[in-house]
């Protein structure tokens, strides 16, 4: 099953992107993983909100395909155990889904037109996280599920 995060703007923190990286060349031993940043949009200064949002639905969808199962990292959510994470992600290799694409969004969240094409929402926490911050907790949710699948030592329960 290939896997792709996709993440509106570059993170700048080398701390976050070395982590990314971290559990990016650990998950090759799992799946096939993606991470696709789309560019930040330019002059968001003379956009609207719901402008910007159109915006980047433009370049988030573009990078989907009508195959794709697609999860957004939402706030509003399911939220999962690690355990039922990796459960979730088993039984989408089980059914045959050949691609699942997350999407983390821009700052101000999804347009209506993303949400409209997800198969679901997913939290990682009530709690607001930066955008960056989530790209490192996801990919390590990610790597952990696979160890919980493999019954490998990295998840303690």
């Amino acid at each position: 099953m290939k896997i792709s995060l996709i993440c509106i703007g570059k993170t700048d923190d080398k701390y976050i992107e070395e982590g990314i990286a971290v559990y990016t060349k650990r998950l090759k031993h799992y799946c096939n993983f993606q991470l696709l940043v789309i560019p930040d949009i330019k002059n968001v200064k003379n956009l609207s909100e719901s402008q910007q949002k159109e915006k980047e639905a433009q370049l988030i969808l573009k990078n989907i395909s009508n195959q794709d199962y697609v999860l957004l990292l939402d706030e509003r959510g399911k939220s999962y155990s690690s355990m039922e994470f990796s459960a979730f992600l088993e039984k989408q290799q089980i059914a045959s889904v050949s691609h699942i694409v997350l999407v983390i969004g821009g700052p101000y969240g999804f347009d209506q037109t993303v949400y409209d094409r997800a198969n679901g929402k997913l939290s990682l926490s009530k709690m607001t996280f930066s955008h960056q911050m989530v790209r490192l907790f996801f990919v390590e949710q990610l790597y952990r599920a696979y160890t919980i699948m493999r019954g490998e030592p990295y998840h303690h329960e």
